[in-house]
């Protein structure tokens, strides 16, 4: 909803190759900006003053009681890469979301009213400023909630209130990786299971065109082992270090799937228990 500063752009690239690489087609760049999404990289926490959009004035604050039933709409490409109104690089792709008023960032439960679906979404730009519209989703979120193709839908926004504080601390003392989920599927403290081996790619083989759910890309090793633990709950989860220029990562998968179906099925599950930044690969 700003515009671009293409140098900004260009840098943002640059952190978005460092953090990923491209195996067999697949561009984990994508995987870091959905980090990003949840963890805030790249971006600040902010309430901001009132403002005046078309003759009416919002006033930003910090609401950790939010409930509030309405009408939400999404958007898509129009503003895709562009920077939200807290300095991140907006990905339509993610899970990710606009207030007018609540702090940036700020986690929320969205719940399509008809249909009944809920999903967690991390609020980090201004709007919608359309009539009688209450909040704006990216357009993955919208897929997931079923309106994508209707555009609207009545919703009820709540916001989460340890979640969105924990998120404000981490960014506020510039925390690395700060770890925020629904019902505490990740957490800070030690897993209830065992801690995975790490798997070198050439360790562990799978057959070419096998499908993965990529649950995330870290540089610390203790934050993929907690994750990948706690995600045996929906399947077979390994850990696969990589090295790109010089830097190890270690990428917290779920798989292999023969057919890419089982995949998203597994995939969703794990979205729809607050792992944001989950999403289908071909490997």
């Amino acid at each position: 909803m700003i515009k671009t500063n293409s140098k900004i752009i260009c840098a943002f690239s640059a952190l978005l190759l460092a953090a990923g690489c491209a195996s067999n087609g697949i561009d984990l760049s994508k995987t870091y900006t959905q980090q990003s999404a949840l963890s805030g990289k790249n971006g600040t926490y902010k309430v901001g003053n009132p403002y005046k959009i078309a003759g009416k004035t919002y006033y930003p604050e910090e609401d950790y009681g939010y409930s509030e039933t309405g009408v939400a709409s999404w958007y898509g490409k129009d503003f895709h890469a562009k920077y939200t109104a807290n300095g991140e690089i907006y990905d339509m792709n993610t899970l990710t979301a606009a207030h007018r008023t609540l702090p940036l960032p700020s986690i929320v439960r969205v719940t399509n009213l008809e249909n009944g679906r809920s999903l967690i979404l991390r609020v980090n730009d201004r709007g919608p400023f359309a009539k009688d519209r209450i909040i704006d989703i990216s357009k993955r979120g919208a897929q997931l909630l079923g309106f994508l193709n209707q555009g609207t839908a009545k919703v009820r926004v709540e916001i989460m209130e340890e979640e969105s504080k924990r998120l404000k601390e981490a960014l506020l003392n510039k925390k690395e990786e700060p770890l925020i989920a629904q019902r505490g599927l990740i957490s800070d403290v030690a897993s209830e299971y065992n801690a995975p081996a790490i798997r070198e790619n050439t360790a562990y083989q799978y057959k070419k065109g096998s499908y993965f759910v990529q649950a995330g890309a870290y540089k610390s090793r203790s934050t993929a082992e907690k994750l990948s633990a706690q995600l045996r709950k929906y399947g077979v989860s390994n850990i696969y270090k990589v090295n790109v220029k010089g830097t190890d990562f270690y990428r917290v998968r779920l798989g292999p799937y023969k057919h890419e179906m089982e995949a998203k099925i597994a995939m969703d599950k794990m979205v729809n228990n607050g792992v944001y930044e989950a999403q289908v690969v071909k490997d």
